[in-house]
């Protein structure tokens, strides 16, 4: 069962994002398998990121849980808040599922 992971960027962290993105997109690269979809959350100009969006195909929250805690913004200390929730498909990628 998918699993649906929002984060919540800390206010003023910008810099921190832009400090750890190439190891935070490394290790998208690196978990790539696992990803049905991910991608920042923008600012309403697009300017700035907020935060970010994760859909992860793994098959439990403590699975789900473990591959936030390693991503290197989680480990830069970048997120006030992370949610996870379970995820159904019921479109995606114009197929749908119901």
């Amino acid at each position: 069962m998918p699993y649906f992971i929002e984060t919540f960027d800390k206010p003023d962290h910008q810099q921190v994002r832009q400090d750890n993105r190439p190891a935070h997109l490394a290790f998208l690269e690196e978990h790539k398998e696992l990803l049905l979809a991910c991608g920042a959350k923008l600012s309403d100009d697009g300017g700035a990121a907020t935060g970010g969006v994760y859909l992860l195909d793994v098959e439990t929250r403590a699975e789900a849980e473990d591959f936030i805690a390693q991503d290197p913004f989680t480990r830069a200390d970048l997120f006030a808040e992370v949610k996870i929730l379970r995820w159904r498909k019921a479109f995606l990628a114009g197929q749908g599922y119901l």
